[in-house]
């Protein structure tokens, strides 16, 4: 029971995210399409439609970077630096 719990803690902290950058992305829609009829562009809706979606994005992606890091699933260039010993 407990493991169940923990999976759906961990899927609803992806599924939240994704949400929030889907109402970004739907706010930014409606700014465009609000832009192109006889008013002008509300730039307010578009920014903050942004800054969602960049929020949610930004979060999947880093979890997602994390988690194959952590699988050892990165580039070299990803993986974490090793610290040398200095020679004697």
């Amino acid at each position: 029971m407990k493991m169940i719990i923990v999976r759906l803690i961990a899927v609803m902290l992806l599924v939240i995210p994704g949400f929030i950058s889907t109402y970004g992305f739907l706010i930014m829609k409606e700014a465009v399409f609000a832009s192109l009829g006889p008013a002008h562009m509300p730039w307010g809706s578009l920014i903050l439609g942004f800054i969602l979606f960049g929020i949610g994005i930004a979060f999947i992606g880093g979890w997602i970077f994390f988690r194959d890091r952590k699988r050892n699933y990165v580039a070299p260039r990803f993986k974490p630096k090793k610290v040398r010993k200095p020679r004697a």
